[in-house]
């Protein structure tokens, strides 16, 4: 009889164990979570950093398409694109204060505007209200050589005190220019 007890927890056991490891992780996000820094070097501490998910192309046409023309984008997938500042600086020519900002778009065929909003740890652009805003710039479009499968944020810096974050995807590319 103990020798059947022992039996049947040892096979309980194993089920259980068996079925802790076959979890299946279904619903996780396809649109990667990705965070882009700027620091003025590697050890110095960031003076910008990004929050924000990868979508992928997959064949698709982007820009004028699958994201719309002339109407608001997250800049990126799911929850809102998060943009935190560690300093005041310049946004264009705007002036902003140290902060934590959701960055929207408006993307055009030749010009797209930049939008740094209040409204913080938002789903995606339902609930934009363009009464948040709290600055607006435009920014050119540009092309790149190489087709980018994912939606993509780098930092460029032109000079000590002038960076450009770069949003990229297939082979659209926006320089939005921050100065220290």
């Amino acid at each position: 009889m103990k020798k059947l007890i022992f039996v049947l927890t040892l096979a309980t056991t194993f089920l259980a164990f068996n079925d802790t490891n076959a979890q299946k992780f279904s619903g996780i996000d396809k649109s990667v979570a990705d965070i882009a820094y700027y620091k003025t070097d590697r050890n110095a501490p960031p003076s910008i950093k990004v929050i924000y998910s990868r979508p992928l192309k997959k064949g698709r046409a982007v820009f004028g398409s699958l994201v719309p023309y002339d109407k608001v984008w997250r800049t990126g997938a799911n929850e809102a694109t998060e943009i935190r500042l560690y300093q005041d600086m310049m946004f264009g020519d705007k002036e902003i204060k140290a902060g934590t900002y959701t960055l929207f778009t408006i993307p055009g065929s030749s010009e797209w505007t930049i939008i740094l909003n209040s409204d913080t740890d938002v789903w995606g652009a339902y609930s934009y209200k363009e009464e948040n805003d709290v600055v607006r710039i435009k920014v050119p479009v540009s092309s790149g050589n190489e087709s980018l499968e994912a939606f993509s944020i780098a930092f460029k810096q032109d000079s000590e005190e002038k960076i450009d974050m770069v949003l990229g995807w297939d082979t659209t590319r926006v320089k939005i220019p921050f100065t220290l």
